[in-house]
């Protein structure tokens, strides 16, 4: 009779504890859409539909993406959003707004309003006719028109609430006005310059902001003179370092000044809106300890890309005719700016682990 009790007693255990919740060991949030607004590390096809020279649509670009098309995306396969909005079980990419094969359906989980090219100064829009961040908000508002017609309102409010607005911005404005065409170094310092960067990106925070994002999360900038052109430009400019290709250091320390600003700009928006997530990325830092320490990573080649020579090749002067490096997942970036698949995917595992469990509510 006892032995009776006591596997009763056991199944009885078992079935209580099969029946209780299962608690993850790091909490996630309920993310039901990635809306990404910026430049081309978030552009997936965009400037496919606009007149600049700015165009990833050609091959090689694409050419480990499925069915090796040629996208948009720069990159020879998906870009860090990509791995981000299939992590989070929405789809398996990040669909280009202006994509004429977007369906409305397609907006509920998300859309990158991205531009290759675009920056937060006009002048840099102005040098690469991409679209400016005011067009890509005008464009999300318009999508956000499309939701409520498609969902009702107060369904595309909930959508919105719980969505997660990615920025990725700031680099060109770097390379395009104040290192290679330094037009704006003749009129700002580059603290000065920073802080006008930093005021445009703060007016598209607080726009998403009122709009009723409510998780947003901004990437800081790369180390800029790390990237294969600007190493290139580097050594051909007479300096300690001609002739090598070693990384600019002051562009380097240029962009952790303007990372160490966005930090302090994250944390004061943050505290101003206690219901919001706002979130600063470490881009920097990763890039860079792919960069000293490839080896980790399975990487081989670092400050030259896989495209071309790999010296200053990008966009029109990455094409099918140049000659490529046979497996680009070794290498770090992809053409002259932009990181390969297998580095973006490292940055978006970081992002997991690093940034995703704070938007928690």
């Amino acid at each position: 009779m006892n032995s009776r009790k006591a596997i009763f007693f056991t199944i009885f255990l078992i079935s209580f504890l099969v029946s209780l919740p299962i608690i993850p060991t790091t909490a996630t949030p309920n993310i039901t859409a990635v809306f990404a607004f910026g430049d081309s590390t978030i552009d997936s096809g965009n400037n496919n539909h606009i007149t600049t020279i700015f165009r990833g649509d050609h091959q090689p670009y694409g050419q480990d993406l499925p069915d090796h098309v040629s996208s948009g995306r720069f990159s020879n396969g998906k870009l860090a959003t990509d791995y981000i909005v299939a992590s989070l079980g929405l789809k398996q990419l990040l669909p280009a707004y202006l994509d004429p094969s977007l369906t409305d359906n397609d907006l509920l989980t998300g859309v990158s309003f991205g531009s290759a090219g675009t920056g937060l100064d006009p002048e840099t829009v102005a040098l690469s006719h991409a679209l400016d961040m005011q067009t890509q908000l005008k464009y999300f508002e318009e999508a956000l028109q499309r939701i409520e017609k498609k969902v009702g309102a107060e369904k595309a409010r909930k959508i919105v609430k719980n969505a997660l607005f990615l920025i990725s911005v700031g680099s060109n404005d770097m390379m395009f006005n104040f290192y290679d065409i330094p037009v704006r170094a003749l009129e700002y310092t580059i603290d000065n310059y920073q802080n006008l960067l930093l005021q445009k990106l703060e007016s598209v925070i607080k726009s998403l902001y009122g709009a009723g994002a409510r998780r947003i999360v901004v990437a800081g900038l790369p180390p800029i003179g790390c990237l294969p052109m600007q190493v290139t430009l580097g050594s051909i400019i007479p300096s300690f370092h001609m002739l090598q290709r070693v990384c600019v250091n002051q562009q380097n320390f240029h962009s952790q000044a303007y990372n160490n600003k966005l930090q302090t700009l994250t944390s004061r928006l943050q505290a101003q809106h206690h219901r919001a997530k706002v979130l600063y990325v470490d881009i920097y830092n990763p890039m860079m300890d792919m960069i000293m320490n490839p080896h980790k990573y399975g990487f081989e080649q670092t400050l030259q890309a896989c495209c071309g020579t790999g010296l200053v090749e990008m966009g029109p002067l990455c094409n099918a005719i140049d000659l490529k490096c046979t497996d680009a997942s070794k290498y770090v970036f992809w053409d002259a700016v932009h990181p390969t698949q297998a580095a973006y995917r490292v940055i978006a595992n970081l992002y997991s682990q690093n940034v995703l469990p704070h938007l928690v509510d």
